[in-house]
């Protein structure tokens, strides 16, 4: 049988979870504490509605997926895997490097799966990005940056850092493979308190270097993730139809009698199976209770994205 998974939070990605964890079978339940909220998906989805109070003592609930607004994560993370509860727990975990820990510290004491809402690290681009980069198609990678531009959303605890960055630098750690010795950030308050838009410069051990621009008063959508390397650069761009959304571009830089000279070569697209990262997120998380194994997007990880989003928030203004 299928775990039998509750959604904590209704609001508008709450509802792309019930909606997908309906298709796949492993809805059981909703919570939300506005009770009609509930009340409504549960008529809709043909599925129980449990008050948040009353879903972690419920022993007909496996697993708990949280879509709430980041300050409550963590602690109802922790709640949720001392009652036994394996939780998939959306991003920022926390709003401290210091909730963050707590809660993962607790999933691993209470050996419960703790997995993480990246769920671009799902995405079938990405994912077939990550095994050209593996077998050595780009060379040593050099450098990654990533833009996420956009108009909105807007939100009253996240700033554009916080709400946007998360995604890319879960992919960039997944690349690098370890977490930058050095992170330079810059951002600017245009409409409240909150920055609207961050740089994250960042240094790696190796000497990768990589570049995040978030924005979400930006008059254009971009979604773009750019790796170099020594033999070939791809881009991963999420705005392009399925055809085009991975592209390898295989130009040529050396040195000619002392001058510099390349080949500007046009790019070609890899194929690229179809597929939703949120289902592939939400199956991932459904196989790692079954098998009780460490999930892909990991708590600690997660903690991870974490100090380096609190390192890039100094500097903001």
């Amino acid at each position: 049988m299928k775990p039998r998974i509750a959604v904590l939070g209704c609001g508008y990605w709450g509802s792309n979870h019930i909606r997908t964890l309906k298709a796949l079978g492993a809805l059981h339940a909703v919570s939300d504490a506005n009770g009609a909220r509930a009340e409504g998906f549960a008529s809709e989805q043909s599925c129980l509605a449990i008050s948040p109070d009353e879903l972690f003592s419920r022993e007909d609930v496996d697993g708990i997926v949280m879509a709430l607004p980041p300050q409550y994560h963590a602690e109802l993370a922790i709640r949720a895997v001392e009652a036994g509860k394996d939780v998939l727990v959306e991003k920022p975990i926390a709003l401290t490097v210091a909730d963050g820990e707590r809660a993962v510290a607790a999933a691993n004491a209470n050996k419960r799966v703790f997995m993480v809402g990246h769920v671009l690290r799902f995405h079938p681009a990405f994912e077939r990005l990550k095994e050209l980069i593996d077998a050595g198609e780009l060379g040593e990678v050099k450098y990654i940056h990533s833009h996420r531009l956009g108009l909105g959303k807007f939100h009253t605890e996240n700033d554009a850092l916080w709400d946007l960055a998360p995604h890319d630098l879960s992919m960039i750690l997944a690349i690098t493979g370890s977490e930058p010795i050095e992170v330079r950030g810059e951002g600017a308050a245009l409409l409240d308190h909150l920055s609207d838009f961050a740089h994250l410069h960042m240094r790696f051990p190796n000497g990768m270097r990589s570049h995040l621009f978030t924005s979400r008063l930006n008059p254009y959508r971009e979604r773009r993730l750019t790796v170099v390397g020594t033999k070939s650069m791809a881009v991963f761009d999420d705005v392009e139809p399925w055809e085009k959304k991975l592209a390898v571009y295989r130009h040529a830089v050396w040195q000619d009698s002392g001058q510099w000279a390349f080949t500007n070569n046009e790019p070609s697209y890899v194929e690229v199976e179809q597929g939703m990262p949120l289902t592939r997120e939400l199956e991932h998380f459904l196989s790692c209770m079954k098998t009780r194994s460490a999930p892909r997007t990991s708590g600690e990880e997660a903690v991870a994205v974490l100090r380096i989003l609190t390192a890039g928030t100094v500097g903001h203004s």
